[in-house]
């Protein structure tokens, strides 16, 4: 083997290591009114004969939840995500509010000052 023991997926017992880590773990196509997200998971929020509210779970430092436009009618039906309790999204208590065709992003819990950032769209 060659590399560093650190940067190679054989363990120095011979078993062989997970490639990777984490991940987002993406859930079945969502077509209800109202959901509850789980930290690392991704959505695909079909919205194309109703509003859809998403409620993120409650945040601790790291955690992300991502969300997928699946067919395209968030311009039609919007998604509403909403924190949980008194967090924040974007360092504001209002929920936020998506309304762009085929919109994909996901959000990453900071802290109580900022609470859920948008860390791509």
């Amino acid at each position: 083997m060659s590399g560093t023991v650190g940067d190679n997926i054989y363990r120095a017992s011979g078993v062989i290591a997970a490639a990777g880590g984490g991940g987002t773990s993406w859930q079945t196509v969502i077509t209800g009114t109202t959901h509850t997200a789980v930290a690392g998971e991704g959505y695909f929020i079909n919205t194309t004969s109703n509003v859809c509210t998403l409620t993120l779970p409650a945040g601790a430092i790291g955690n992300e939840v991502s969300v997928i436009d699946y067919a395209g009618t968030f311009d039609t039906y919007n998604l509403t995500v909403a924190a949980d309790g008194s967090e924040k999204i974007n360092a504001s208590t209002d929920d936020l509010t998506v309304a762009t065709e085929r919109a994909g992003f996901t959000l990453v819990f900071t802290d109580s000052t900022q609470g859920w950032l948008l860390k791509n769209r």
